[in-house]
């Protein structure tokens, strides 16, 4: 059994990716989840944020077009995650807003409640995004809204 299979089912993963299309429906942000069961070797020198980095740049989120692109990135077997956003987001929402929805997430791990913490966390994003980004007439799908699994 996947380390993933004891945190999330396939249901669970399906549920966040709804939660990211529903969020995406009031913003012109696109926000992506990727879980790592464990840090793949290659990376393993990496600082966490270097990693999500990596990961945010691999997923081609660099390439929105008002840079409004935002990755949760969990690793569970370190249990470790981090919010990234890209440059658009963070010249309109302060870091403190990030650590608050960090803290919240936290939260819900600890408790066990991994589905409701993710789908809690992209909601939010989607409600902060919408409030500096709301969607635009000429709105796409730029990113695939589906769970990224390592």
């Amino acid at each position: 059994m996947a380390l993933i299979d004891k945190y999330f089912s396939k249901d669970d993963l399906q549920q966040i990716t709804v939660a990211c299309g529903e969020a995406e429906k009031q913003t012109a942000g696109e926000i992506r989840v990727s879980i790592f069961s464990k840090r793949p070797r290659k990376l393993r020198e990496k600082s966490l944020e270097e990693m999500a980095l990596d990961e945010f740049f691999r997923l081609g989120m660099d390439k929105t077009r008002d840079q409004t692109g935002i990755l949760l990135l969990i690793i569970l077997a370190e249990r470790k995650f981090q919010i990234l956003a890209d440059r658009g987001i963070n010249a309109k929402v302060d870091q403190p807003t990030w650590d608050e929805l960090a803290d919240t997430l936290s939260e819900y791990f600890k408790n066990g409640k991994y589905l409701e913490g993710v789908q809690h966390c992209v909601r939010r994003m989607g409600a902060i995004l919408a409030q500096h980004f709301p969607i635009k007439s000429d709105d796409t799908n730029e990113l695939s809204n589906e769970v990224s699994v390592q």
